[in-house]
């Protein structure tokens, strides 16, 4: 006798008012995908969320740029540091 056991899955029902526009560009996407409506708007709003993940990300490297830059740290500066702590460490001291 076999006996499986199915987890349940989660789902939150939610409310929204979309755009006619909205509907059918969401019901074509679906439909291309061949998915549910909802699949298709569960995708676009991974998509969208790691697009701004991107945004972010990049965000922090335009002020890490804009940090070095205003430290006055260059290329040629930030590799002889690299050199410094590299030969530090092969020595062994602090």
């Amino acid at each position: 006798m076999a006996i499986t056991c199915y987890m349940a899955k989660m789902t939150v029902r939610s409310t929204f008012a979309l755009d006619p526009e909205t509907v059918d560009v969401l019901g074509r996407l679906a439909k291309r995908w061949k998915v549910s409506k909802s699949e298709a708007l569960r995708r676009v709003v991974r998509v969208a969320a790691a697009v701004e993940e991107v945004d972010a990300n990049a965000d922090a490297l335009a002020a890490l740029d804009e940090l070095q830059r205003l430290a006055g740290l260059d290329e040629k500066k930030a590799e002889a540091w690299v050199r410094r702590i590299r030969a530090e460490r092969a020595a062994g001291t602090p």
